[in-house]
């Protein structure tokens, strides 16, 4: 039988480099306590990076750049997993994802149904800000990301340009769902969403 270590490597490389986790991600191999020294060991031999309490990434490398810091989704979903919670994009980086920024702002915001917390990786900080229900029912669909996006954007920034880049952005399936999704929008969002799923790509 494998030791504890050799079947966290195992699962790790299973995932590939990049991923975000907690212990709890492994606490059907073994004991939450060897579980937690192993991780320790690892870290400190470089194997894997501790990026805050609890919270650890398998790096990538980047041949001129080095340790390459992890996606902001991929260390909000670690949280989210360990609390068995959900998370939402919100503010500029929903919109970032969307083409409709060209910033990846340094303080990303997810919205969330657990609890609110900062976790600081790197030069970036990650928001989970606890929310309404309503805010959360689209979460993980793209009509929540659409939401929030044009929710920061605001109605007077509203435009065709914004139409045109959601339409040639989401694919047929992602329309359809936004016309299921309207009635969690407000209003002026979701006129907007509407154009959108009834327009053409151009």
């Amino acid at each position: 039988m494998q030791s504890v270590e050799k079947q966290i490597i195992a699962v790790l490389h299973g995932c590939g480099r990049g991923v975000v986790f907690t212990p709890r991600q492994f606490y059907g191999i073994g004991d939450p306590h060897a579980i937690t020294m192993v991780l320790i060991r690892l870290s400190r031999k470089g194997t894997i990076r501790r990026l805050a309490r609890g919270l650890y990434d398998f790096p990538r490398h980047h041949r001129k750049l080095g340790l390459l810091s992890p996606t902001p989704d991929a260390v909000a979903g670690a949280l989210a997993g360990r609390d068995s919670t959900r998370v939402q994009p919100s503010g500029g980086y929903a919109a970032n994802q969307l083409g409709l920024s060209d910033q990846v702002p340094m303080k990303v915001v997810f919205l969330t149904d657990g609890f609110s917390r900062k976790v600081t990786v790197g030069n970036q900080q990650i928001v989970l800000k606890r929310t309404t229900p309503r805010n959360m029912v689209t979460a993980g669909r793209v009509s929540g990301l659409v939401i929030q996006s044009l929710r920061w954007l605001g109605q007077r920034h509203m435009d065709d340009s914004v139409v045109r880049i959601l339409c040639n952005r989401l694919g047929t399936d992602d329309k359809k769902q936004m016309l299921k999704d309207l009635k969690y929008a407000p209003a002026w969002i979701a006129a907007v969403m509407r154009r959108v799923a009834q327009s053409k790509k151009k």
